[in-house]
């Protein structure tokens, strides 16, 4: 996708600590545990960059020497990983927001269809914050992504809610896919690589983030 055609809701990072990290998440020789590691760090980094319009409001701090004014995070964030890539990604967020809350939202994609698939919904009864952070390591084909957000916005995170789309590495197709279909979503990621293969995986990605978080999918 030349960057031209890129939606102006897509933010890339080119920060150098990223750039750093995100080369030894896509080296075949990382193991688990450090791949686990990197991909919270990435979060990390990603998330404090989405954050970057976070409304805070004022209180009052005593510091050792006298009594300012200061400032607290001013919005109810919710955070829903997509389960189970998307759990790396959650501890890195907490630190950054303690007191956001955490839903889990299950989806697999169907590998005949390439299309999502709901299993799980751990929603609240009603939409209760201000900020909705999607959490999934990869963006592919935009399936699971669009398929998320639709779920948010049926169970009432709509304007004025805002819903952001974290993700460590994004397809050009995936992109366009949530960018046709909720152009009020934005978009952050590390790398916006090539293209998907036929099977519908990010070309040059880094394989399955599930697999190589939790060192499944390998056959001795």
């Amino acid at each position: 996708m030349p960057t031209s055609t890129m939606p102006a809701t897509l933010h890339v990072s080119n920060h150098p600590a990223v750039l750093h990290k995100l080369a030894i998440l896509r080296d075949e020789k990382t193991e688990p545990k450090k791949f686990r590691e990197v991909v919270r760090e990435l979060s990390w980094l990603l998330g404090y960059e989405a954050l970057a319009d976070a409304r805070v409001r004022g209180r009052q701090v005593t510091t050792p020497i006298e009594v300012m004014d200061g400032h607290e995070l001013g919005e109810r964030i919710g955070l829903v990983p997509i389960l189970r890539a998307g759990l790396g990604m959650v501890d890195a967020m907490l630190e950054l927001m303690p007191t956001a809350q955490v839903w889990h939202l299950g989806l697999f994609r169907d590998e005949r269809t390439l299309r999502p698939v709901e299993y799980y919904n751990k929603l609240p009864d009603s939409a209760n914050v201000d900020m909705c952070l999607i959490l999934d390591p990869m963006l592919a084909t935009g399936g699971s992504a669009t398929a998320a957000i639709e779920v948010l916005k049926r169970w009432g995170a709509v304007k004025p809610v805002r819903i952001k789309l974290l993700n460590l590495i994004a397809a050009p197709e995936g992109v366009k896919a949530v960018a046709d279909a909720h152009p009020d979503v934005e978009i952050y990621c590390a790398a916006l690589d090539r293209q998907l293969n036929e099977k519908g995986y990010i070309m040059p990605g880094l394989g399955d983030a599930g697999d190589r978080q939790f060192g499944t999918g390998k056959s001795d």
